[in-house]
This record gives C-alpha cells, structure tokens and sequence, in this order.
C-alpha cells in the first residue's frame, strides 16, 4: 500500500474523533474519508477495513512504551519499577480514548470476528516481548517463558481492570499492576533464585579481538 505516515496519523485521530461522536460500531471508512475530503480508496491505501485503525491506535501504545527506557537513570532503577513504567506508559496512551478503547476490543470480541482474534492474540504476545525489550528484561531459557507468561496474566490483568477504571490518575490500576509484579516477583524468585531479582541489566559481551598476526 501507497500511504505517507502523516496521512495515516490524520486518518486514525479524525478516526477517533467521529468515533467518540458515534461509536466505534457505528463508525465506518466512507465518514472517515467524508470528513477527510479523500476518496474511499485513498483511505484504503492506509488502512485496509477498519480494524486496522485500532491496531494502529495500539501501535502509538506500543511506540509511547518504547519511549520509556531512554529516560536518565532508567537503568538504574529496580526491574519491577521499569516494568511497571513501561505498562503505565501504554495504558497512558490509551488514556484520550479508554471509553473508545473498550468499544474496539468490543469490536473484536464479536462471534463473527475470530479472524479478528486470533490477530488480537498475536498482538498480546508482541505487545509483552516489546514490553520485555523495553524494561531490560533479558532473562534466558526456561527463565524467559515463565517471564513472559507471568507478564502476560500481569498484563493483562492491569488492562482489564483500566478499561473499567475511572479513579484519578487510574490510581487503582496502578495500585494493582504494583501488587501483580511484586507477586510476580515473588514466584520468579521462588522459582530461579537472586538472578531473578537482578536490577542490572546483562548486557552481551563482545569477544575479544584476534590476536593480530606477526
């Protein structure tokens, strides 16, 4: 497909104004490219049928959870503080549109949409690995799959209960998605030890350099 990025963005914000105005189930492409002055192939170019405009909503989460490591001092900082910032980043995303949000994974969710599912499942799974990436997590072997599935119940857990959460500051998310990690902590340390615990991220070590022929 043909689509400059700058388009794209503008397609999926009008996307999410109308939405707002009418509902996510309501919505169709042909008012997206009415209120855009575009043509409905033009709109095609970008986004193919209309869920691809909430994965693309998805995508700026994932992209504002990547952000997060190139803060000073995120290095430094517990594993489970990271990672705690880097979810809170994605749900911060989210924020603007959370009554929208609901409606797309509604959407999904439908009997007829199983197509529609089985990317959702995918994208849960690319979504915890990009979270793994960018809280330093760099935990190997049998270590890594019970990470990663830790993280994805902890994950998914902390979505659930912001969708429905209206206090401040989504106080009662955070509250929550601290619990979850302290406990998830707790199981990882149980079962592999200190190293489950390590602030420092282990970085690759290069090999040393062949020694230089005489």
């Amino acid at each position: 497909m043909n689509c400059h990025p700058p388009r794209a963005d503008t397609i999926l914000d009008t996307a999410l104004e109308l939405g707002e105005s009418c509902g996510w189930d309501a919505l169709r492409l042909h008012h997206v490219a009415d209120a855009l002055q575009l043509t409905l192939d033009e709109v095609r170019q970008c986004y193919a049928q209309k869920d691809d405009l909430a994965e693309a909503w998805f995508d700026r989460a994932d992209q504002a959870a990547l952000v997060v490591h190139e803060y000073d001092g995120f290095t430094a900082l517990p594993p489970r503080t990271r990672t705690s910032m880097v979810i809170m980043a994605w749900l911060d995303a989210l924020q603007p549109h959370r009554r929208l949000t609901r409606a797309m994974l509604g959407y999904k969710l439908e009997p007829g949409h199983l197509h529609l599912q089985a990317l959702g499942i995918q994208r849960i799974s690319r979504t915890v690995q990009w979270f793994m990436e960018a809280a330093l997590l760099d935990p190997n072997g049998l270590q890594r799959i019970a990470t990663e599935t830790a993280l994805t119940s902890t994950y998914l857990a902390t979505f659930t209960r912001w969708l429905l959460d209206d206090t401040p500051a989504s106080q009662n998310t955070r509250d929550l998605l601290d619990a979850l990690l302290e406990r998830q902590e707790q199981l990882l340390t149980r079962l592999f030890g200190h190293a489950a615990r390590s602030t420092q991220r282990q970085l690759p070590q290069p090999r040393p350099a062949a020694a230089t022929r005489q």
